[in-house]
């Protein structure tokens, strides 16, 4: 079995724990509960005729990532970053999150959660943060830890870039 260890990361309550979630056990909860420091849960999966043991890293969201533990970021294989495209602050701190990464992890695959999409009408999608995350190779997904909307997708998307 191959295990590989996904952070995710992002702005507090943009769904990270929601979408772990909903991946792992299938769950959705109204009720926000704020992740102190790090959670972690495993979801092994078969892909490409492999079996591949995710271990999800839920890391407590911050607005100011200069104070985030880069311990907590140390062996990683991937991340997925998570924005909420109703709170456009959260774009910004997706891009503060990517350069911080990409300071101490160069190839490292990373994927955007554009999450929330059930709220799509109250998205406003900062186009600018949006353009520069695509530009340093981030791939972006639709998903919605409320509906289940991308959320097998993201997953799959990143283990099967980090198996590459």
């Amino acid at each position: 079995m191959i295990r590989k260890k996904v952070c995710m990361l992002g702005a507090f309550s943009v769904g990270k724990t929601s979408l772990i979630s909903r991946y792992v056990k299938s769950l959705f909860s109204e009720k926000y509960l704020t992740t102190v420091g790090v959670k972690i849960e495993k979801k092994t999966l078969e892909l490409n005729g492999e079996t591949i043991q995710l271990m999800i890293w839920d890391l407590a969201g911050e607005d100011d990532f200069t104070q985030i533990n880069m311990s907590y970021l140390r062996g990683a294989a991937g991340y997925i970053l998570v924005v909420d495209p109703t709170r456009p602050a959260t774009f910004q701190v997706a891009r503060d999150v990517l350069d911080k990464v990409k300071e101490s992890n160069m190839a490292t695959p990373t994927v955007v959660a554009l999450n929330k999409a059930d709220l799509k009408d109250d998205w406003q999608v900062d186009e600018a943060c949006l353009a520069a995350l695509r530009e340093q190779g981030c791939e972006t997904i639709e998903t919605s830890a409320k509906s289940g909307e991308g959320v097998e997708a993201i997953f799959e998307r990143l283990t099967l870039n980090m198996m590459q």
